[in-house]
């Protein structure tokens, strides 16, 4: 394979253009907390460049770490890792900076999805693979990604909107009016297009269910919280909060609770949250919340196995989901006390 044999040629210009940085600019990036350097000094490393969105919750936080515990010098890689800090220029510049040092493959999740045909293209012409992390890319011609790993978020949002119509089937409400409010996260990103058609998808088969709302909270809890309370006060009543990630649900549970509300199994709010990282699964174990629906964020690993199918010239898929579940206070606590996130 091409990348393979000129590997050695791209890594003395890795290391030139890394001394040119270092004698005259501020690194714009940072390796894996064990590198202090951004030389490798065995050649045979595979140089791996990775642009993070940020850090702005648990699941982004466990993400992380899963690329971090993978691609280390002792599994036969070189790291270097940017957080973009949920800034789409910050993570374009990034990636560029990666096609300038000839890195080997660039991992990436993309803030959202639009904007990214003109650096891809240059990284096509670089003849560096580009795999897609979590997160999709909406570009005219899809070959300038090579695969594209993470969760399948239309059918998350599918399966809050089943738990839904089968929970109040149960509780024989099937047929009453719920009033429905959305927190979304980041305007535009893929995870929340999916989640969004996908629940929408099935709020349209009941014509009892009113959604009120929808708003961006940016998947932050202090976002989060600040567009709960707005809610709480413009609606006197709200039947459902979907919320589509923990960290945002943690800002609306708090705000609930400061208007004076119960939420979960005994409570006035039914409430669907995404990711189901552990203090979450804890708060569906307390009846807190109803129901998690999970959103894997270990994908270093299935990263890693399309990047050594590569190396060894073996085919590929152009997409690959990772495994979920769905979590209820029937089945959460077999899971808690071995949730690494």
């Amino acid at each position: 394979m091409d990348q393979i044999v000129g590997r050695n040629i791209r890594m003395i210009l890795f290391i030139i253009m890394t001394l040119i940085l270092s004698a005259g600019c501020q690194k714009q990036f940072r390796v894996d907390e064990t590198d202090d350097n951004l030389t490798p000094k065995d050649e045979s490393l595979i140089v791996v460049g990775v642009s993070q969105v940020g850090s702005e919750s648990v699941w982004r936080t466990a993400n992380t770490a899963s690329i971090q515990d993978v691609f280390t010098k002792a599994n036969g890689y070189f790291l270097i890792f940017d957080n973009a800090r949920q800034k789409q220029e910050n993570q374009i510049k990034a990636l560029r900076s990666f096609i300038s040092q000839q890195v080997d493959y660039i991992i990436f999740s993309p803030i959202r999805e639009d904007g990214w045909d003109t650096v891809l293209q240059e990284a096509k012409d670089a003849g560096i693979p580009v795999i897609l992390m979590d997160r999709k890319v909406n570009v005219k011609d899809d070959s300038l990604y090579t695969a594209w790993v993470g969760s399948d978020f239309t059918a998350e949002g599918e399966h809050a909107g089943q738990w839904l119509a089968q929970h109040l089937e149960e509780k024989q409400l099937g047929d009453e009016e719920i009033n429905i409010v959305v927190l979304q996260g980041t305007k535009g990103s893929t995870s929340v297009i999916g989640r969004t058609a996908g629940f929408d998808a099935i709020a349209a088969e009941h014509h009892n269910w009113n959604i009120l709302e929808q708003v961006d909270a940016d998947f932050t809890t202090a976002k989060g919280r600040e567009e709960m309370k707005k809610m709480l006060q413009k609606y006197e009543d709200i039947d459902v909060v979907v919320s589509q990630n923990d960290d945002m649900t943690f800002g609306a549970l708090e705000a609930i609770g400061a208007a004076g509300k119960t939420t979960g199994v005994d409570g006035e709010m039914i409430i669907i949250s995404f990711d189901a990282v552990k203090s979450a699964l804890q708060m569906v174990e307390e009846g807190i919340i109803n129901v998690d629906i999970e959103c894997n964020p270990i994908q270093g690993e299935y990263i890693e196995k399309v990047i050594q199918a590569i190396e060894n010239q073996e085919p590929i898929d152009k997409e690959y989901y990772v495994p979920e579940r769905i979590f209820t206070r029937k089945n959460v606590g077999s899971v808690i006390d071995d949730r690494p996130y």
